[in-house]
């Protein structure tokens, strides 16, 4: 390959790093193409799966700024580019790991933080962003209906207590004097 070839290939990597909210590197040693291409199924719409060169890969990740991969290029590699939500491509990389040992997840970065291969696991055991929120804003409904029934119960409960107290007064005050009308007469 010539140098052109090589500094396009770094270039183009760098760009692939810096656009992506996640990267996730991976042994793919005894798995078959029929398998990789299942694997990038496997991973949604918002990831991409390329075998690399480590060479090439490591320098374009001290270019994008991450030089915490550095140990992991080593043996035949391929790196995961996620550029949407990293939950739903690390559970695809699990998965597909859990089915085919030959996969090994080496670890990776998300949003600049080095990962290790059990960050990674722990991140797939996660629910996606979706069900994050929909579990948030059920939570939040449910307080808003808490607080509305406190602040309605707040003025009934007063009512009810000024009437209480208003019926106690009348029989204290009934009991021992004349009702003003009566004395009166």
């Amino acid at each position: 390959m010539a140098r052109p070839d090589k500094a396009a290939a770094v270039a183009e990597l760098a760009d692939q790093f810096r656009s992506s909210s996640a990267a996730v590197l991976t042994e793919y040693r005894g798995l078959t193409v029929a398998q990789l291409k299942q694997l990038r199924r496997s991973l949604g719409e918002n990831a991409q799966y390329a075998v690399v060169k480590n060479t090439l890969t490591k320098i374009a990740a001290n270019e994008a700024g991450i030089d915490t991969l550095d140990d992991l290029f080593a043996g035949p590699t391929a790196v995961a580019f996620v550029t949407g939500d990293p939950v739903e491509s690390a559970k695809g990389l699990r998965d597909f790991a859990k089915d085919n040992p030959n996969l090994i997840i080496k670890g990776g970065v998300l949003d600049g933080k080095a990962l290790s291969a059990d960050e990674i696991k722990q991140l797939a055991d996660l629910e996606s962003r979706e069900v994050l929120l929909a579990k948030l804003a059920g939570a939040m409904k449910g307080k808003q209906t808490q607080a509305a029934q406190l602040f309605q119960a707040l003025p009934s409960k007063f009512v009810r207590t000024a009437e209480a107290l208003r019926v106690k007064l009348e029989e204290q005050g009934g009991a021992g004097t004349p009702a003003p009308a009566e004395a009166a007469e």
